[in-house]
């Protein structure tokens, strides 16, 4: 064995949420041409609360124009969905939620996780199985960690571990920074479907804001680290 650095950590990747979804109509027509723009490896779609009927026909809708484009659709929560709406699994609100949801997804579909306040909760969420670990979404109130302390806990994963790490940007000089930091993907959302110039130009700057952050911080691309 040499003692090389292990290779480079890919370029991060965008992770698309969705606006809270009543009628995938107008979402459905938009997608192909989002997903076309830019990079995009997975699209988190939020369902409005209906009944299970409703929110499993409108996976179902939006499937195939995620899934045609190459990204992967994830359910926000609703675990017990993602296989009859076929999606490609589900992002989960805690290792509670986690734990329950495993053993339907796995190991054919992408368990992933948020609601990770400690450090230690977030290794339990690895060794559990998740496929990724998301940090730095707002919690039921609406609070969220600094964007310092968001950066600093995704370095502090990405060097430590090896499950991907998912960066929540809620503007685009945080997409830039979470992706310096070591991010393996960078959640956007409400910033671009916000964007007066349309969602396609705010999720083609917002790719290459997190390409550029990755191409001038080689640092930040080597896992082993200085501190190994």
């Amino acid at each position: 064995m040499s003692n090389k650095s292990p290779p480079p950590r890919p370029a991060p990747r965008l992770y698309l949420a969705t606006p809270v979804v009543d009628d995938p109509a107008s979402l459905i027509a938009e997608l192909p041409g989002l997903l076309a723009s830019a990079d995009v490896a997975a699209v988190l779609v939020r369902l409005k609360e209906t009944d299970q009927r409703t929110m499993t026909s409108h996976i179902k809708a939006l499937a195939p124009p995620v899934q045609k484009a190459g990204a992967a659709l994830l359910i926000d929560g609703h675990a017990e969905l993602v296989a009859r709406g076929g999606a490609d699994g589900a992002h989960l609100p805690g290792i509670a939620a986690l734990k329950e949801a495993l053993p339907s997804l796995k190991p054919d579909r992408i368990a992933g996780v948020g609601g990770l306040t400690t450090r230690h909760h977030s290794m339990d969420a690895g060794e559990m199985g998740a496929d990724y670990v998301l940090f730095g979404e707002p919690d039921a109130k609406g609070q969220r960690p600094s964007s310092q302390a968001i950066a600093e806990r995704l370095d502090w994963w990405a060097e430590l571990f090896e499950p991907p790490c998912v960066g929540f940007a809620t503007s685009l000089e945080e997409a830039y920074d979470f992706a310096a930091s070591g991010a393996d993907f960078v959640l956007v959302g409400e910033f671009i479907w916000a964007d007066p110039r349309g969602p396609k130009a705010a999720l083609v700057e917002a790719d290459a804001a997190i390409k550029k952050a990755h191409a001038t911080a080689p640092a930040s691309q080597n896992p082993a680290g200085e501190h190994g």
